[in-house]
């Protein structure tokens, strides 16, 4: 009997099927279990290098649900082991929504009440806090892996000041991959309970906008700019923010965030194989070249301009 096995079966899920489930750019995997009754959770297994990742997902989970959002309630786990049975919160992503249903800026709207509540609440304490140099720091697989002969000293350094100029400071909780293949609709429910939240095991202190910007920019789908610029109105009146400074902290932070999905993008391709990720690239690149537009990002844009368009890597 293999562990994940004893496991299952010291929690009395031994009878339940199980249905391997796509993973994420992570290491960990997913399946879904099915109970004979019709009964659906989710099996969360741990690599034993992200057993931290586990006891953060658990930790930041808790969090959740205690300020009314919805979050996968933990059914059993094993930290030692990295394993956890979750709630299942249902099948539909708001990506797969917007899919099936163009138009349809409900989920999205959904998604900007649960940023608004997330804000309001006090954030736990002991989280990473993501400052202008962090921030700047955090794009260095650029350099690595995307433009590997490219100097980022200047880039980073342009970086920095637009960040401490317009998204200083890391006031919120930020789950920091808050987009729409993790977000869950349930338009059964009502009011935030219709996101069901996941993959938020490293979330940190962040800018207010740093989980709009990862709504809105999404690397995996297209999200227009209408929709774009009603979310960012929405979003500022449920905050109390200024739009104005809403859109500059936008743009600031989706090429802060764009720069290292580059960087991350190309380590996947690259060194783990997993070439599904350079036909995103080229949407990324875009975002970045959108948002340098904006007249905050003036002096940052020289800088981004050396940077070699995606087809001009060799993989």
């Amino acid at each position: 009997m293999t562990e994940t096995r004893a496991f299952l079966a010291r929690h009395g899920l031994s009878d339940h099927a199980r249905t391997a489930l796509a993973g994420d750019a992570s290491a960990r995997r997913y399946e879904r279990l099915t109970g004979p009754g019709g009964e659906s959770l989710i099996l969360m297994i741990c690599p034993e290098d992200g057993l931290d990742a586990l006891e953060a997902f658990v930790a930041i989970a808790r969090h959740l649900t205690g300020i009314g959002l919805c979050a996968p309630r933990i059914r059993a786990l094993d930290r030692a082991a990295g394993l956890a049975v979750i709630e299942d919160l249902g099948h539909e992503q708001v990506a797969q929504r917007a899919e099936t249903h163009a138009g349809d800026t409900e989920p999205y709207a959904a998604a900007i009440d649960v940023l608004a509540r997330l804000q309001a609440a006090p954030p736990p304490d002991g989280l990473a806090r993501l400052t202008p140099e962090v921030g700047a720091d955090m794009i260095a697989p650029l350099g690595e892996w995307y433009a590997p002969d490219l100097d980022l000293t200047a880039l980073q350094a342009a970086l920095r000041a637009v960040l401490e100029r317009h998204a200083p400071a890391p006031s919120v909780l930020a789950l920091r991959d808050f987009h729409a293949e993790n977000l869950i609709w349930r338009p059964d429910h009502a009011g935030t309970d219709r996101i069901g939240l996941l993959d938020f095991q490293d979330a940190l202190l962040a800018p207010p906008e740093y989980d709009l910007v990862s709504l809105l920019r999404d690397a995996r789908r297209d999200v227009s700019d209408d929709l774009r610029i009603a979310m960012i109105s929405r979003f500022a009146t449920a905050t109390g923010r200024n739009p104005a400074r809403v859109e500059a902290a936008c743009a600031a932070l989706g090429v802060q965030r764009n720069l290292r999905i580059l960087g991350i993008f190309a380590r996947l391709a690259r060194r783990d194989g997993k070439t599904r990720y350079l036909a995103l690239m080229p949407r990324v690149r875009g975002q970045i070249a959108a948002d340098l537009h904006h007249p905050a990002l003036a002096s940052l844009a020289p800088h981004a301009a050396a940077l070699p368009q995606p087809e001009e890597l060799a993989t």
